[in-house]
């Protein structure tokens, strides 16, 4: 197989803002795998907070580049196993590679990939729309703009429960609120129960991923489930979330692709958990890729293409958060022009 991979810069529409984090441009790579006149494309971010950089991108894609010359893949799943066996490649580079090879059998075979994932007769969740950090007045703002059924709402400050009953003020849509990791156990406890009270459907990541003590204490006590997403990012801390968290958040670059998500969402539900599925701030190619997976989820945060100004591709769209596929096989997904940077 032939891989080649182009760097973008996705301008986002407003300066967004984590417990952690904040940007207002995000760098992405996207990836194009073929074989037999046929392309795929799979998406990656790079993300400082986990150490992901430019430079590891595009070194562990040439890598993986070399490798593929010698694969002739029969399915998917093949090109994540070939690489893991034959590369040192990280999960980030993974994931876009694994999202690319599924698009490409898709199309081969003339079928969408969530129907090869086995999940297209199930009506996928509902995708809430994040309302990032900033000033309170901001963030009404933001969600005056963007009327939506339910809302993920970024908190991490000491007026978080302020700011939560402030936007309700605003609307009767569904709260879900992601603490990224910025409190302690017994603050989360007690917001929990005045988060309850102002519709808040669940916390996401409310302590510190090395507090594993304090989230057993949360986990007993709290009134509002918790969904693991910096404490889940791979295979492995599946089975460590159980009896410390409700539910896992899969994020598809973190993990690396829909080969290792699809078997982590069969994990947890052995184990008796709720699965969310979560994305960066990516464009149409990773976020159609995510899509092939929400039939098979509890919960949804799929926004990334709705807070890009610069969506270099076009694939899945949204209607009052609900998941419109494109009738094309694959990801659906389709590069709006040639990438001009290929490395």
């Amino acid at each position: 197989m032939e891989l080649q991979a182009a760097r973008f810069e996705l301008r986002l529409k407003d300066h967004f803002k984590t417990a952690h984090s904040q940007r207002s441009v995000q760098v992405v790579f996207i990836a194009i795998l073929r074989q037999d006149g046929i392309s795929g494309y799979g998406e990656t971010t790079v993300n400082t907070y986990f150490g992901i950089d430019e430079a590891t991108i595009r070194q562990d894609l040439a890598e993986a580049a070399r490798a593929l010359q010698s694969l002739v893949p029969a399915r998917p799943e093949e090109v994540h196993a070939f690489l893991q066996q034959h590369t040192a490649i990280g999960n980030f580079a993974l994931c876009a590679v694994d999202e690319a090879a599924y698009d490409w059998y898709g199309k081969k075979q003339g079928i969408s990939t969530r129907s090869y994932l086995g999940g297209a007769d199930r009506q996928p969740p509902l995708t809430d729309y994040t309302i990032g950090l900033a000033s309170v007045d901001k963030m009404v703002e933001k969600l005056k703009a963007r009327p939506w059924p339910l809302y993920k709402i970024k908190l991490g400050t000491e007026d978080d429960v302020a700011i939560v009953r402030e936007l309700r003020q605003h609307t009767n849509a569904v709260f879900r609120v992601d603490a990224n990791c910025a409190w302690q156990a017994e603050e989360a406890i007690a917001k929990a129960r005045e988060l309850q009270e102002l519709g808040v459907e669940y916390i996401e990541q409310p302590l510190d991923p090395a507090d594993w003590q304090g989230m057993k204490q949360v986990y007993k006590e709290s009134v509002l489930p918790v969904i693991a997403d910096e404490s889940c990012q791979t295979e492995e801390d599946v089975a460590r979330c159980a009896g410390y968290f409700h539910g896992i958040n899969i994020k598809l670059t973190k993990c690396g692709g829909l080969t290792p998500a699809n078997r982590m969402v069969r994990q947890a539900r052995v184990l008796g958990m709720q699965v969310m599925g979560g994305c960066m701030n990516e464009s149409s190619v990773g976020i159609s890729a995510l899509a092939q997976l929400a039939p098979q989820l509890n919960y949804l945060d799929a926004d990334g293409t709705l807070l890009i100004a610069n969506d270099p591709a076009r694939g899945v769209s949204f209607d009052n958060g609900m998941i419109v596929y494109p009738a094309t096989p694959g990801n659906g997904v389709t590069l709006l022009a040639e990438p001009v940077e290929l490395l």
